[in-house]
């Protein structure tokens, strides 16, 4: 009897199919382990979480600001997916490797469990070789699994091909173990998902302890509170931003992949380093027993392109940076102290450069508690993070904070440095609008536009707007909280039918006019003029 070419080639696929299976459980059956092996290490030492952390590191500044800009906040997710994407690419081509080669199937999962571990280990926020061990003992679980599927799918020999009247009298041996298969799969799964779901939910149990520490915090009442928020800073204009940014809305952009969460009850910062003639070491009572400030400050990331989502203005809780430095000692480059660079180490490995004489200056240099009114969220840097009014995020707000080392811009090159971005980055005079949206389709007639303008530590002084080629025409600026926060404008316009473009500058304290030449975000800060194209009706 001869079997059809397309029923062989039936039963060829399938076989691979079913190779190809065993690869993604070998995979899953890997990741599972290491997952529940890194509750006894950390979190942080998982393989995928490794792996996104050193391809972060690794990744060119133009491809982070790239992802930045087009994923936003959503960046990490998008990069674990795509490392669980090849990890699945790889498993399967590993699968059906080892229906052949079942050592070297095997190996190849191994190989991954080195890689995980070189990862895990060379990680800045690195505990040591433990650090290792979730990578190791998941991949040799993986290797386990598939060498033993490719076992059942090898049984007997390799599986034969449906026999023709010239094979009728050279016999094959007997086909794979179907039996054998389905059990080891199932048994592999099962075992899999169970040290999956163990081990994530002790990973949950590890941060109890902060949750609780966060949870039973009641901020003191500041000595110095901040000053109300005058009537006519908030304009009652659908569509511009809040004054205030809610905590739920504020931008995040950082590295972390896993959200730290530090018990608060076990934080210590340590303030050491060039000048500091008397070190300390704090905890967080002891800075919640010193004089608190609360004060309305806007953050700019330097990834915000113009017209970009990433500012917000929050109302911030904390102790004085300035007094603190001066009582360990240490005194501004411009009164002769040793180190004009402050390194703020997080307890994930960052590291952020801040110009000492800016953090010395008598601005509201912070280490913040509190946020909008509570204790600030695990995302934005709970317990402890550095606020400093004027600087972008990646020269001064370092989150999660642990450590502060005095040094000079010659010794020491924080993280975002060794990659492109420069040294000092004060953030540039920037402006927005936030109403009409882009594409919009008014009616035509007394259309209301509006935006925010901020130039930290400087002040916003005029908005203009211009209506295609037209000329500048002064906004109506809200009222000032203070300098250190940004202001929303309105500009009355008198829209007529037709396609129309929108755009917008802004003067700041200084006389400096936003410069309308384009320039991108890297090395500090994107510079232009905003500008919105409406169609009105």
């Amino acid at each position: 009897m001869r079997w059809s070419s397309r029923h062989r080639l039936s039963r060829r696929w399938s076989r691979r199919a079913l190779g190809a299976f065993s690869g993604v459980l070998a995979g899953f059956a890997s990741l599972a382990v290491a997952e529940l092996v890194s509750a006894g290490v950390r979190p942080e030492a998982g393989p995928v979480v490794a792996v996104g952390g050193a391809a972060i590191d690794r990744t060119p500044a133009g491809v982070k600001d790239w992802a930045i800009r087009n994923f936003g906040t959503d960046d990490k997710l998008v990069l674990q997916l795509g490392i669980l994407a090849v990890l699945t690419l790889f498993a399967l081509a590993l699968g059906i490797t080892a229906l052949r080669y079942r050592r070297t199937g095997a190996a190849g999962v191994l190989l991954f469990g080195v890689v995980g571990a070189l990862a895990a280990t060379g990680r800045p926020d690195s505990t040591g070789p433990a650090d290792a061990l979730p990578s190791a003992v998941g991949a040799v679980a993986g290797a386990v699994v598939l060498f033993v599927l490719a076992g059942r799918l090898m049984a007997g020999g390799a599986v034969p091909d449906p026999p023709t009247r010239e094979s009728v009298e050279t016999p094959q041996g007997p086909g794979w173990d179907r039996r054998g298969f389905v059990l080891a799969a199932s048994a592999a799964a099962v075992a899999s998902a169970g040290a999956g779901v163990l081990g994530r939910a002790l990973n949950g149990t590890r941060g109890r302890d902060a949750v609780a520490s966060r949870a039973n915090l009641v901020l003191p009442a500041p000595a110095s509170p901040a000053p109300a928020v005058p009537r006519g800073a908030q304009l009652r204009i659908p569509g511009i931003s809040p004054f205030t940014t809610p905590n739920k809305d504020f931008y995040r952009v950082d590295t972390a992949l896993v959200v730290p969460k530090v018990d608060a009850t076990a934080w210590r910062l340590r303030i050491h380093g060039r000048g500091v003639t008397r070190p300390v070491t704090l905890s967080f009572d002891d800075l919640l027993r010193r004089e608190l400030i609360e004060r309305d400050i806007t953050l700019t990331c330097v990834s915000n392109e113009v017209g970009g989502p990433y500012v917000g203005n929050a109302r911030w809780i904390g102790v004085r940076l300035d007094e603190l430095l001066a009582e360990c000692g240490v005194r501004p480059p411009s009164r002769g102290g040793p180190a004009d660079q402050l390194v703020a180490r997080s307890v994930d490995g960052m590291t952020i450069g801040s110009p000492v004489e800016d953090v010395l200056d008598g601005r509201d240099a912070l280490l913040a508690v509190g946020m909008n009114g509570e204790p600030l969220p695990f995302a934005h840097g709970f317990p402890v993070r550095m606020v400093v009014p004027g600087l972008y995020g990646f020269v001064s707000a370092c989150k999660w904070i642990e450590d502060i080392e005095l040094t000079t811009f010659d010794a020491y090159d924080p993280y975002w440095v060794k990659r492109g971005w420069a040294r000092r980055a004060p953030v540039r005079t920037q402006s927005r609008i936030d109403t009409p949206k882009p594409f919009a389709r008014p009616e035509a007639g007394p259309v209301m536009v509006g935006g925010v303008a901020w130039a930290q530590h400087r002040g916003v002084d005029r908005v203009e707007v211009r209506v295609d080629d037209g000329p500048w025409q002064e906004a109506r600026l809200a009222a000032e909280d203070s300098r250190d926060t940004w202001r929303q404008w309105s500009f009355p316009w008198q829209a007529t039918r037709g396609g129309h473009t929108l755009t917008v500058r802004a003067t700041d304290r200084t006389g400096t006019v936003q410069p309308a030449k384009r320039t991108p975000t890297i090395p500090d800060g994107a510079a232009g003029h905003h500008s919105v194209v409406v169609t009105v009706d």
